[in-house]
């Protein structure tokens, strides 16, 4: 018979083990993190506060951080489901904003300068990255320098070309100066372009396809995911446009949503302005570009970091 030796247990260490030495430089970018978080998120939820408010007793009650006698009225004031003396009864101003028109007309403007914006800056971008031409680069630094241009030094001839035309309080002056490219569109995408393969597009050279039918048929599918993001971020660029469409829609037909909440605010038979309904239907006027960017903030920065902008 064979006999095994008895197993030895290891002595169990009573020491603990050393503990991590704490790193202050992530807790203080975490802290930076939380910090800007917060001021970021802080002035939207005062924003739902103040709409979630009666007006009457927002000045009683303007440190409190929860909705001052809470009400939806100033909800349905912007959406025109409260009469001037409701309105007035609660604190408003008892003036009417045409929301529903003003957010047709957002969106018209918003959608037609977006197209245009896309689609004109992706066929400069192809030129400057695909086509040889004498003095390519000479003329796009030309354009990367007018980034440096203030667009108040551009309002007043555009608004003389626009009067000049006889456009104005129309929805093609609205467009005509954000139709076509921009400058960071070009730059943008030119960007991206420049990094794709150009092994098909040889290709389909040598099968005798052209310039148009490559851009049209290879280039663009292609560049599906930037051409997404560069139309989100100018969507969201134009449908906060402010000053010229004050210019030059100044008709209530034409008048878009941001200058509509400036003559609504402007509106104060009662000596102060209707700031409950006013933060309503700013928030109203913010929610699809923020579900937007909700869905494709992702996209965006991806795009934003493929293409080289740092």
């Amino acid at each position: 018979m064979t006999t095994s030796a008895p197993s030895r247990k290891k002595p169990v260490s009573s020491v603990p083990p050393p503990r991590k030495p704490v790193n202050w430089r992530r807790v203080g970018a975490w802290t930076l993190v939380a910090i800007a978080v917060v001021v970021t998120i802080a002035p939207f939820l005062w924003m739902l506060r103040t709409a979630l408010s009666s007006n009457a007793s927002l000045a009683s009650n303007a440190s409190n951080l929860l909705p001052a006698d809470f009400s939806l009225g100033a909800f349905k004031r912007v959406l025109g489901l409260q009469s001037p003396e409701e309105a007035i009864a609660e604190g408003g101003s008892g003036a009417a904003i045409n929301f529903w028109l003003y957010l047709r007309n957002s969106v018209i403007f918003a959608t037609v300068t977006t197209a245009g914006q896309v689609f004109f800056s992706a066929m400069a971008a192809y030129a400057f990255s695909r086509l040889r031409w004498p003095g390519r680069n000479v003329v796009f630094g030309l354009f990367l320098a007018t980034m440096m241009v203030p667009p108040i030094f551009t309002a007043l001839p555009n608004f003389l070309m626009i009067k000049n035309l006889g456009l104005l309080n129309t929805f093609a002056g609205l467009a005509l100066p954000f139709l076509f490219m921009t400058p960071f569109a070009i730059f943008f995408l030119r960007q991206f372009f420049l990094s794709m393969s150009r092994e098909v597009e040889e290709a389909a050279m040598l099968d005798g396809a052209k310039h148009v039918r490559i851009f049209f048929q290879i280039v663009l599918p292609n560049a599906a995911a930037p051409l997404a993001t560069l139309a989100l971020l100018t969507f969201i660029g134009q449908w906060n446009e402010y000053f010229w469409p004050l210019l030059v829609g100044q008709d209530e037909s034409v008048r878009v949503l941001t200058v509509g909440l400036g003559v609504f605010k402007s509106q104060s038979p009662q000596g102060a302005p209707d700031w409950s309904g006013l933060m309503a239907a700013t928030l109203i006027a913010a929610l699809p570009v923020l579900l937007l960017f909700i869905a494709f903030g992702k996209r965006v920065v991806n795009s934003i970091g493929f293409s080289g902008i740092k």
